[in-house]
C-alpha cells in the first residue's frame, strides 16, 4: 500500500489485501481488519466520526462513523464534505517554473502560421440532418485518403436546429472552432438548407476563411448532395495535398489532459506522470488545458492557488462558481459526481475523485481561464470551463485548439476526440487486457518498477513521436466522436 502525502491517515492498496494481511506505508505497520481490495483506501489510524479523511494531503470527505485502524475506508463510512458555497482566498503559491531544452516534432504548418499534428479532410455538419449524407461522402470517397492526406472523417451531432439562446450560439461556436482546427487540411462545411443555424449565421461566426481550405455544400440546393459533394472534396484534396511535414518547435504543442473511468490508481500512477508531463511541456514553451469543472470541486485550492495573478485567480473561480451554479439551477447537488465504476475502482468522494484528478495538472502556474467555446490564447496551463462528461470535455478541448489528447484512465474506455487521443492505463492489467484500446502504461508506477519522472520523459517522447504521424489505438480503431453541451430546451 502507498501513503500518498505526510499528512494523510489513509492509504491506497497496490494489491488486494486479505483480512488479518500485515501491510507497511510510510513505515507504518498495521494488520488489515478486513479485505481492502486495490486501489481501496485502509486507515492508517483511527479516525473519529465526523473528522477529516485526509489523501493527498488534502481532506477527501468526513468519516461517517468511528473508523479503526485497518479498517476499509469507503462509501459505508465516508461521506463528502462539500457544499454548494465556498469562499476562496487567493494566497499565490507559484514557483519558478524549470525551463528544459525544447524538442521538436514533425508537424503541418498551415498557411496562417497555425501548427496542426496531423493533414485530414474534414466533414461538419452543421445540423443533425445531415448526418447520413456526411457519413455517407466519407465511405464513398475513402479512395481520397492517401499521401499527404491522412484521412476523411466527419462528426455527426444531432444539433443545429430546434435550438434557442446560448444553446443555438454554443453550437454554432464549437462547430466552428473545429472547422478551424489545423489538424484539418481541408474542410467541407455541409449544411441542409432550412435549419436554425443558417450558413450565413455560420459563415458570420467563421469569420475571415480561406476559400480553398473550407468548402460549403447546401444540400437542399443540390440536385445530388454526393457528386457534388465529392468534386468539392477532391478539391479540398489537391489543397491539402499542398502541405508536407517539416520540423516544428514543441513549444507550439497544445495537448488537452482528460481522465474517464478513473480507479483508486488514477491520482497516484497515471494523473501524476501526465502532470509531470505537463510540466515538461510547459519548460520546453509549449501547452496544456485541464477542464472537467465539476471534478475540481473539492480539489480548488490546488489549483486557484497557482493563478500567475488576482485577474485569473478570479476568472477561476467565477468558472467554479458558474458551474455549481448549474447544478444547482437545476436542482442537483454538487458532490454526486463518482460514477458506479469510480466506486467500485476505490473512488468514494468528488473531492476523491477531484483530488485525483487535478494531478494532471503538474505544478505549472496557471496562465489563463477560459469559458466554454473559447480558444487558447496563452502559453503554459490553461483551465477550460467544461464538465466531467468524457466526449463533451474532449470536443470542447479539440475546440479550443489540442492538437491531441491525453485520457487516463483505470477501468478503460474505447471512445476518442477528433484529435489524436493517447490512452494511458493506470495499472498494468488494464493495459494488458485491453491493449487494442490503450496507447501507454503507467501501471508499473505503481510495482515500484518507474518513477513518475520516468514514466512522463517516456510519456514526452511518445506524444512528440504521435505528433509526428504515429496513430493513435483510438485512431487504428476509427473511433472519434463529438457531443456539445446542451442546458435549454429543444423546440
Amino acid at each position: 500500500m502507498i501513503k500518498i502525502h505526510p499528512k494523510d491517515n489513509v492509504a491506497v492498496a497496490l494489491h488486494d489485501i486479505q483480512k488479518g494481511e500485515s501491510v507497511t506505508a510510510d513505515n507504518i505497520r498495521i494488520t488489515a481488519a478486513e479485505p481492502v481490495a486495490r486501489g481501496h483506501k485502509i486507515a492508517l489510524e483511527d479516525i473519529k466520526e465526523g473528522t477529516p479523511v485526509i489523501k493527498y494531503g488534502c481532506r477527501i470527505g468526513i468519516a461517517g462513523s468511528d473508523i479503526k485502524t485497518g479498517e476499509h475506508v469507503h462509501i459505508h463510512n465516508l461521506k463528502t464534505a462539500l457544499s454548494e458555497s465556498e469562499s476562496y482566498t487567493y494566497e499565490p503559491e507559484i514557483k519558478d517554473e524549470s525551463v528544459f531544452p525544447a524538442g521538436t516534432f514533425m508537424g503541418y504548418r498551415r498557411k496562417d502560421g497555425s501548427v496542426g499534428i496531423r493533414n485530414e479532410l474534414w466533414i461538419i455538419p452543421t445540423v443533425g440532418c445531415v448526418n447520413s449524407v456526411a457519413e455517407q461522402l466519407v465511405r464513398e470517397n475513402t479512395d481520397l485518403a492517401g499521401g499527404a492526406v491522412e484521412g476523411i472523417h466527419c462528426f455527426r451531432h444531432p444539433y443545429g436546429c430546434s435550438q434557442t439562446g446560448e444553446d443555438h450560439d454554443t453550437t454554432k461556436r464549437i462547430l466552428a472552432d473545429l472547422v478551424r482546427h489545423p489538424n484539418a487540411g481541408g474542410v467541407l462545411v455541409l449544411a441542409l438548407g432550412c435549419e436554425n443555424l443558417t450558413l450565413d449565421q455560420f459563415k458570420e461566426e467563421l469569420g475571415e476563411w480561406d476559400p480553398e481550405r473550407v468548402k460549403f455544400l447546401v444540400c437542399q440546393n443540390s440536385e445530388d448532395e454526393l457528386r457534388e459533394g465529392r468534386k468539392l472534396l477532391e478539391e479540398l484534396k489537391e489543397y491539402a495535398s499542398t502541405f508536407s511535414r517539416e520540423v516544428i518547435s514543441a513549444s507550439e504543442l497544445i495537448v488537452g489532459l482528460k481522465c474517464g473511468g478513473s480507479d483508486g490508481l488514477s491520482g497516484i500512477t497515471a494523473n501524476p506522470a501526465v502532470g509531470r508531463f505537463s510540466d515538461l511541456l510547459i519548460g520546453m514553451g509549449g501547452s496544456t488545458v485541464l477542464t472537467e469543472v465539476p471534478e475540481m470541486f473539492g480539489a480548488e485550492s490546488i489549483l486557484f492557488n497557482r493563478c500567475k495573478n488576482r485577474e485569473i485567480f478570479d476568472k477561476a473561480v467565477g468558472m467554479v462558481n458558474s458551474f455549481k451554479k448549474y447544478f444547482t439551477d437545476h436542482g442537483q447537488v454538487v458532490y454526486e459526481n463518482p460514477s458506479p465504476g469510480n466506486k467500485a475502482g476505490g473512488i468514494t468522494t468528488l473531492e476523491d475523485k477531484s483530488c485525483g484528478c487535478v494531478q494532471k495538472g503538474g505544478s505549472a502556474q496557471i496562465s489563463d481561464v477560459l469559458r466554454y467555446g473559447e480558444r487558447v490564447k496563452e502559453r503554459g496551463l490553461t483551465l477550460l470551463s467544461g464538465p466531467g462528461n468524457d466526449m463533451v470535455s474532449t470536443t470542447v478541448l479539440t475546440a479550443a485548439g489540442a492538437h491531441m489528447i491525453l485520457f487516463t484512465t483505470g477501468r478503460g474506455t474505447p471512445f476518442g476526440a477528433p484529435v489524436p487521443t493517447l490512452k494511458i492505463s493506470t495499472n498494468t492489467e488494464l493495459y494488458l487486457k485491453k491493449s487494442n484500446w490503450i496507447d501507454f502504461n503507467a501501471g508499473e508506477i505503481a510495482g515500484g518498477n518507474e518513477t513518475i519522472e520516468a514514466a512522463a520523459d517516456r510519456l514526452l517522447s511518445l506524444v512528440l513521436t504521435t505528433a509526428s504521424g504515429t496513430l493513435t489505438r483510438q485512431e487504428i480503431n476509427e473511433f472519434r466522436d463529438i457531443a456539445i453541451f446542451k442546458d435549454g430546451i429543444t423546440l
